[in-house]
């Protein structure tokens, strides 16, 4: 019996710069095979093996582009090396989002989950920050070069943030055109937004139920009382505002690693270091 295929294209990241949303648009293709949720395969799961990694894409159907979507690897000292290794010739997308957005939409993700508690000042400030994710995800310029080390520079894609706000049909069409193909595009797919930082959440003590007890409403899920249920007590998220001083020390923080990548994409991203309104 043939092994499971491995994949022919993955999507490394960057974690919160619409990752999720460009897998969205390969899920949809049945000329696609795609699993979720995200494998972390070459990250944090490395030790459970190649033949664990290939049972994920077991349902593959012959012809189907084989992918898959882990937003950490990008940042993961280890995952370039690893994944060239067993994936040589595999075609990588990076999505890149300006830091500084990503940082505090990062902080907004994990503060909205109750992991992090309100003062965004600290936990972006690179000498008090208790999580170092915030900050050091998003040092493109050196995680990008990591990974040029191991593959030619034709085999990784690089996608702007700004691009897929700007013309989200554009970049599908280009993603498509990239990989072969047919230029079939689903428009409710294109527009659609997933892991929304604005949608109401249930109070966070209900969230922090352990995890048998949640389990008790998974069929209960998609029953339209329930749902009505869920909607009455969920509240949107105020999220904490970033201030001017430390959004410019984020761009300071930023500044030498933005350029480094500038050098090596040959794009011009100083647009990235000077300071605007954050987005989470």
């Amino acid at each position: 019996m043939d092994s499971p295929p491995l994949p022919q294209l993955i999507v490394i990241g960057a974690a919160k710069a619409a990752t999720t949303w460009i897998a969205h648009q390969l899920r949809t293709r049945p000329d696609v095979c795609m699993p979720g949720p995200e494998p972390h395969y070459f990250s944090r799961e490395f030790d459970r093996g190649e033949q664990w990694y290939r049972s994920l894409f077991a349902g593959a159907r012959p012809g189907q582009l084989v992918a898959e979507k882990s937003a950490d690897y990008l940042a993961h000292a280890e995952a370039p090396a690893r994944i060239a290794a067993l994936l040589p010739s595999v075609r990588l997308i990076a999505q890149l989002r300006n830091p500084v957005e990503r940082a505090y939409s990062d902080y907004c993700m994990l503060f909205r989950r109750g992991q992090v508690d309100g003062d965004v000042d600290r936990h972006l400030d690179g000498a008090r920050a208790p999580e170092r994710r915030f900050l050091e995800d998003g040092l493109y310029g050196r995680h990008i070069q990591r990974f040029l080390d191991h593959f030619p520079q034709e085999q990784l894609e690089i996608i702007l943030h700004d691009e897929i706000k700007r013309d989200p049909a554009a970049v599908t069409a280009n993603l498509l055109r990239m990989l072969g193909l047919p230029p079939r595009i689903d428009g409710e797919a294109i527009e659609r937004r997933v892991n929304d930082g604005a949608s109401p959440v249930v109070p966070l003590a209900l969230r922090r139920l352990p995890a048998p007890v949640k389990r008790l409403a998974d069929p209960l899920r998609g029953n339209p009382l329930f749902e009505r249920a869920r909607r009455m007590i969920a509240r949107p998220v105020h999220y904490p505002p970033l201030t001017d001083d430390t959004r410019r020390r984020l761009a300071d923080f930023y500044r030498d690693d933005v350029e480094q990548l500038g050098r090596t994409l040959g794009r011009d991203l100083g647009a990235w270091t000077n300071p605007a309104p954050a987005a989470s």
